[in-house]
């Protein structure tokens, strides 16, 4: 489905078919393309680049749609990395976290860290973390195999 370039998002360099790829949900997914491109909410002298899923009813293309700063993207991807390695090491906790020590890891970035963790005032964290878990299990082969692409990509480029 092709990208509509009239909107305040301005595409750049785009995937069309992230239905047909986007994990679990390929060939079945309202997020018909993802693109790169000027983000929406630029002003007038202030120039930001943006990632933007674009989602689809069937009709028409949905308010649902989402737009995110790049570092916010890479961010994610760190946190589902921090995530990743918490759960290879989680079985070691009772609760598989440690309720004295919620932290998993904090981050280094622009001179302080970000802090990831455990979101321990989920007041139904303990039924909610081994569900998280499952779903982490179960989806493992998908995630692995971006991580796994990424990681080829960031050492092409020298990372």
């Amino acid at each position: 489905m092709q990208i509509p370039t009239t909107l305040k998002h301005k595409p750049v360099i785009v995937c069309e078919n992230y239905e047909n790829v986007d994990g679990k949900y390929a060939y079945n997914s309202d997020a018909k393309g993802i693109s790169l491109g000027l983000a929406q909410w630029n002003d007038r002298g202030k120039l930001d680049i943006s990632a933007k899923v674009w989602r689809h009813t069937g009709g028409k293309w949905s308010r649902q749609s989402e737009e995110l700063p790049l570092h916010r993207v890479i961010d994610l991807a760190i946190m589902v990395c921090q995530a990743k390695l918490h759960f290879q090491e989680a079985y070691r906790y009772e609760k598989l976290y440690d309720p004295e020590n919620p932290v998993i890891e904090r981050v280094g970035l622009q001179g302080d860290a970000m802090t990831i963790g455990v979101c321990d005032n989920n007041e139904k964290i303990d039924e909610d973390i081994k569900l998280f878990n499952q779903a982490l299990s179960d989806d493992g082969e998908l995630i692995g195999e971006r991580l796994s692409t990424l990681s080829r990509m960031l050492k092409e480029m020298g990372y």
